[in-house]
């Protein structure tokens, strides 16, 4: 069911959550290659930020070469949210945008 969401829905990393609906851990398609039945035996800790951290500031662990996505948690490690590569690179590019169409020529 896994590999399903990840290939149906195009993404990286799906956030694992335990009954209570707290972040336990991710899971990605390099993960589901090892043989084991279950998320639980594959799963790995997941990146994580709270809401009110800068975004560019997720940079090093986005660009780390392993992490393809940082999950957005409260305190009580509800997931609020999931950005990407291609978030922040998306996010970049309009701050560059921006900066360069309001700087005088």
């Amino acid at each position: 069911e896994a590999r399903k969401q990840l290939l149906d829905h195009n993404i990286r990393t799906l956030p694992v959550t335990d009954a209570e609906g707290r972040l336990v851990g991710a899971v990605g398609l390099r993960e589901l290659t090892k043989a084991t039945d279950t998320v639980k035996g594959v799963m790995s800790k997941a990146d994580t930020a709270s809401p009110d951290k800068p975004a560019m500031r997720l940079l090093p662990v986005l660009t780390d070469g392993r992490s393809h996505a940082v999950v957005i948690v409260d305190a009580e490690r509800r997931i609020l949210g999931l950005i990407t590569q291609a978030d922040l690179l998306a996010a970049a590019a309009r701050v560059h945008m921006a900066d360069t169409t309001l700087s005088p020529a």
